[in-house]
């Protein structure tokens, strides 16, 4: 035989309750069904006996809505007209009594905790009239008459000996379906309606399940079985097949709401499986639970959380070597009737930290203040406070038995993502690492986990863009292409949570399409600016982040101080930050040293080359940087490779500025200042402590032609046509050519036009490629040289990509 509970969304509703009829009766073994009250009756039940006993009239409303819905079930689910007539009779007979009951509470305005358990008990009372009745060769069973409770405390306690007893007397001959209400039961001395507390119906199946030792017990309820994670807040959360008694009871414990926890040990205690189901859909295979300990390469089966918890610490020197003070903690909570689901203790004594509801952290601290007044008198105990907005997370799974590493990656993802652990738990049995966290991070927190552990089936990285113009819309365009082969291949995923240009934001947690994206930002996108950007960005506390910079703002670029320490890494097209003032460079790496988060520039210099990295790993493994001499414009070197006899100056910087080489201002190239900045940040990640002031300047245009407006330079360079011309025809006599060089050498920098000959790697540098030639103790015969094409949107674009996929840490 087997035991079948279903719950109260599977029987409120008469489609739902039908989808439970055609379940039964398609079983082939005798059955006991047991049910809950209809969805959200019990509370429905709690709260009209509140407002009675405070004399509020608007109990009848209630109490007509209960009667509605039960009556409306009744004729919806029963087409023999015969048979409704006497089910509605029977239910209206219950539903009288308790319409009498609530009468009389309202009148003398009082409610006792034994006339509350008797009014909750009709929602089950009902259901289980309703299905006995429903289903074809069924007979409906009274829990309250073998199901026997003592109180302890303000809790009935199951006595398990009487109970089995009187279950096995009344089930000794098995009908074909056996109704039995869920959750209630009575005192075993006054014969009182208890029960067995909220989700006890779950309990009820179990303790039927063991004691009529059923092949399995099924627990029907609206969702497919245990997940890896709350979907609604992790949407990769997805239903774990298989579990052990013991993972399952971890879950539980923890706020996973499938299941009632105390329902897996009599199933446990005789090793009958559970089967978690769902009503709304039974091809899904749920989760089936057993002794065994099922491997499925992950170290964790899943992660549960309570957000309702309260923190309290007994700390003081006098607790040191004191035997019996935890005896004392534990036995006044216990006499409170206050349950603890978290203990953390420091091996040096002076500190018991555990973990309660919310509601009951006021009566803790009373409870342990009376307990140990005496030595909070004397200073031997400090005062004892409650520290509330706090939430508990559990990891759990048995395969984390003797593996070295789980806790040290669990805590680890955790600092990355910025989350401070307030207290943490950890048992012998190594199946549960719990900790408690600020409230307000555990969103990122579970997300953070769900990802490092690969419950999710990609690892998730959240991308924040601002500045949508050339490199910006080019990057759209690749991720876009690539999204669907980095997850498949390597199981990644981009998530583009919010974008930015220079006047409005749009963000969106669950991601952004990049192919719309830019349209939306239009039509949906809010006024914004670099601090209101900075405060809606820090608001999402978002995991695994990234904000990428695609502007030339320097109000944007003094935003990733703030971003990395907020433990979201920065991808930078934007030069301003890594070639600024030393000092604010110097601190925007130590700040992503120490919070574990990345701050990566590459296109910063050479556009999609690898220069930065190579000099990086150079440095990192031992070598030392003598000098390197670049070409790291590829705008100056399109204009020195374009001019001829036909094409003068002014009309190649022109052609520069049209096949989007140059910055709309192109004096900004002809200046030396980009290549200034690219300099001072080579040289500083090959570590030399420099300053754009440092970096002398052997500029090829006068400084006339730098002043006033774009306007006017435009209208004055074709001056220098002419002088340019006769040095052209000079070099290409002599078989040279310019070139405008940055070079480092030993920490002194210089920027300048230099004449190079055949010979000269610089000589064959064509269009708009870039150039280095680095000289290292490694390689000082014969420098390492590293060219290409090192201008353009569409390969700083994908320099930017390739940065955003190393903080992903995949190649």
């Amino acid at each position: 035989m087997k035991v079948m509970k279903f719950g109260g969304t599977s029987v409120g509703s008469v489609e739902s309750i039908l989808k439970v009829k055609k379940i039964v009766e398609a079983v082939e073994e005798p059955v006991i069904v047991v049910v809950s009250a209809l969805s959200g009756v019990t509370d429905q039940l709690l709260n009209m006996s509140k407002l009675a006993s405070r004399g509020d009239s608007t109990y009848e409303k209630e109490y007509n809505r209960l009667v509605i819905r039960h009556i409306e079930l009744v004729e919806g689910i029963l087409p023999n007209p015969e048979i409704r007539r006497d089910l509605l009779k029977q239910v209206s007979a219950l539903l009288d009594e308790l319409g009498n009951i609530l009468r009389g509470i309202f009148l003398v305005k009082d409610l006792s905790l034994k006339t509350s358990d008797a009014i909750v008990s009709y929602g089950e009372r009902l259901s289980s009239l309703i299905m006995a009745n429903l289903l074809t060769n069924a007979q409906l069973f009274d829990a309250c008459s073998f199901i026997k409770t003592e109180k302890q405390f303000s809790k009935h306690i199951v006595d398990f000996e009487l109970t089995n007893q009187l279950i096995r007397e009344t089930f000794v001959s098995l009908p074909p379906i056996a109704v039995v209400p869920g959750y209630i039961a009575s005192n075993k001395t006054t014969g009182d309606v208890s029960n067995l507390g909220r989700g006890g119906s779950d309990y009820t199946a179990s303790i039927l399940a063991a004691a009529l030792h059923a092949n399995i017990l099924e627990i029907w309820t609206d969702v497919d079985g245990f997940m890896t994670a709350d979907p609604r807040v992790i949407s990769s959360a997805y239903v774990i097949e298989e579990l052990s008694y013991i993972e399952a009871m971890e879950l539980s414990n923890f706020g996973a709401k499938v299941i009632y926890p105390p329902t897996i040990f009599p199933a446990y205690h005789l090793n009958i499986p559970i089967l978690i189901k769902n009503t709304f859909n039974p091809e899904a295979p749920g989760t089936y639970i057993t002794k065994d300990r099922h491997t499925n390469g992950k170290s964790i089966k899943g992660i549960s959380s309570i957000g309702d918890t309260s923190l309290i610490t007994v700390q003081g020197l006098g607790m040191v070597g004191v035997i019996g003070v935890n005896y004392r903690i534990f036995k006044a909570l216990s006499e409170a009737g206050i349950s603890v689901f978290m203990v953390s203790q420091a091996s040096s004594e002076n500190t018991t930290s555990f973990a309660v509801r919310n509601a009951d952290a006021d009566a803790s601290v009373d409870a342990l203040r009376k307990e140990f007044q005496l030595e909070l008198t004397q200073g031997e105990i400090n005062d004892i406070k409650a520290e509330k907005g706090l939430a508990t997370v559990a990891i759990v799974g048995e395969n984390m038995k003797r593996t070295p590493g789980i806790a040290g990656k669990l805590f680890g993802t955790l600092g990355r993502s910025g989350i401070s652990i307030i207290a943490c738990a950890q048992g012998a049995s190594e199946t549960n690492i719990s900790f408690v966290i600020q409230s307000e991070y555990l969103r990122k927190a579970l997300n953070s986990i769900h990802d490092s552990f690969f419950l999710s089936e990609y690892q998730v990285l959240n991308i924040f863009l601002t500045g949508i113009g050339t490199v910006g819309g080019h990057l759209l365009e690749q991720i876009s292409r690539q999204q669907k082969t980095l997850m498949e291949q390597n199981g990644l995923k981009l998530r583009i949570v919010g974008i930015a240009n220079s006047r409005k934001l749009l963000l969106c947690r669950e991601g952004l399409n990049p192919d719309r994206c830019m349209e939306e930002l239009k039509e949906k996108g809010e006024n914004s600016s670099p601090g209101h950007l900075k405060e809606e960005i820090l608001k999402m506390n978002i995991f695994n982040s990234v904000f990428v910079d695609c502007t030339a703002s320097s109000a944007v670029a003094g935003l990733y101080e703030d971003f990395l320490s907020h433990n979201i890494s920065v991808v930078a097209a934007n030069k301003i930050a890594a070639s600024g003032p030393f000092e604010n460079y110097s601190n925007l790496k130590e700040i992503a040293r120490k919070t574990g988060v990345k701050y990566l520039f590459e296109t910063n210099v050479g556009a999609g080359l690898p220069i930065i990295n190579t000099i990086n790993a150079l440095t990192h493994s031992g070598d030392k940087i003598l000098k390197f001499q670049a070409v790291l414009t590829g705008t100056l070197n399109f204009i020195f490779n374009t001019i001829s006899k036909d094409i003068p100056l002014s009309k190649a910087i022109a052609l520069a500025k049209e096949a989007g080489f140059s910055e709309p201002d192109p004096r900004i190239d002809l200046s030396g200042t980009d290549v200034i900045r690219k300099l001072i940040i080579l040289s500083r990640e090959a570590g030399y402590a420099v300053n754009q002031a440092d970096v002398v300047k052997n500029l090829f245009i006068p400084d006339k032609y730098f002043g006033g407006s774009l306007e006017d330079f435009w209208k004055t360079i074709p001056e220098m046509d002419a002088v340019f011309e006769e040095k052209r025809k000079k070099l290409e006599a002599e078989g040279k050519k310019y070139r405008f060089v940055a070079e480092m050498d030993k920490g002194k920098c210089s920027v300048g036009l230099q004449e190079v000959d055949r010979s000269h790697p610089f000589y064959e540098l064509e269009g708009s490629n870039n150039i280095i030639m680095i000289t290292t103790e490694r390689y000082n015969e014969y420098p390492m040289i590293i060219k290409g094409y090192g201008a353009g949107a569409a390969v700083t674009a994908a320099g930017v990509f390739s940065d955003i996929i190393s903080i992903a840490n995949i190649r």
